[in-house]
């Protein structure tokens, strides 16, 4: 599907129902905190990422790295692209781009989702080619069982296989298991069935540290680390966490 036929992927601002002007505030407050700033690493997504910020796993893990937070509460894939294309990348050479986008994508189909996160790290290559992005899979949502949960689970799968044979790509499942037995998703971890609480941040953060060593950007995974030199990737399959 082109880009042109698929609205997941194609640059548009935020409608502002509300009529308060909050969104593009925040786009223009992040295009000008961008400016003569030099971060290590850029978070870029909807409310799962703006959320991290508040609480202490970023000002222990992220902070240190000079990480900033371009994350905004409702924004899909279609906004965040706007968002890139009209100047969050332009003054700034993050040496790795974490996306976490596409649970808020109603209306959409899973390929069209996909195509969506596609485009998002088209633009980020292009503006930003020694940049390694990392694509963090969607998480399950509600309560209980339900046609989102298998969008999103639909949408990690075709995203995975697109970017398997992209160098500058990474794609790493979040989910350390918030669905539980009977099916049902706790409030400890979801307060809103959504939302991460601290703990679950925890627990998603176990998953991914991200950190530079002997000038060397490594992204450490359950499954293995990402040693990252300029467009040049090496994985290696020693375990991360003895």
């Amino acid at each position: 599907m082109s880009e042109d036929a698929n609205p997941a992927a194609t640059p548009s601002p935020c409608q502002d129902i509300q009529g308060d002007g909050r969104w593009m505030s925040l786009h223009n407050r992040f295009v000008s905190d961008s400016k003569g700033k030099e971060p290590d690493v850029l978070f870029v997504g909807d409310s799962l990422v703006q959320l991290l910020h508040e609480f202490e796993v970023w000002r222990k893990l992220f902070s240190p790295l000079h990480a900033l937070n371009f994350g905004v509460g409702g924004d899909a894939t279609q906004h965040v692209l706007w968002r890139l294309v009209n100047g969050e990348l332009d003054h700034i050479s993050p040496k790795v781009v974490v996306l976490w986008v596409g649970t808020n994508n109603h209306g959409h189909t899973p390929e069209q989702i996909c195509g969506g996160i596609m485009a998002i790290i088209n633009v980020i290559h292009q503006k930003l080619p020694h940049a390694h992005t990392l694509v963090l899979g969607l998480l399950p949502r509600g309560k209980s069982p339900n046609p989102l949960r298998e969008r999103n689970a639909s949408v990690n799968a075709l995203v995975q296989a697109e970017v398997a044979s992209l160098s500058h790509v990474s794609f790493l499942d979040m989910d350390p298991g918030f669905i539980l037995s009977d099916g049902s998703i706790a409030h400890q971890d979801m307060y809103d069935y959504l939302h991460l609480t601290p703990q679950a941040y925890q627990k998603c953060v176990i998953s991914c540290r991200i950190a530079r060593h002997r000038g060397i950007w490594k992204i450490y995974t359950v499954d293995g680390i990402l040693k990252i030199t300029k467009l040049k990737t090496r994985i290696g399959l020693n375990s991360l966490l003895r």
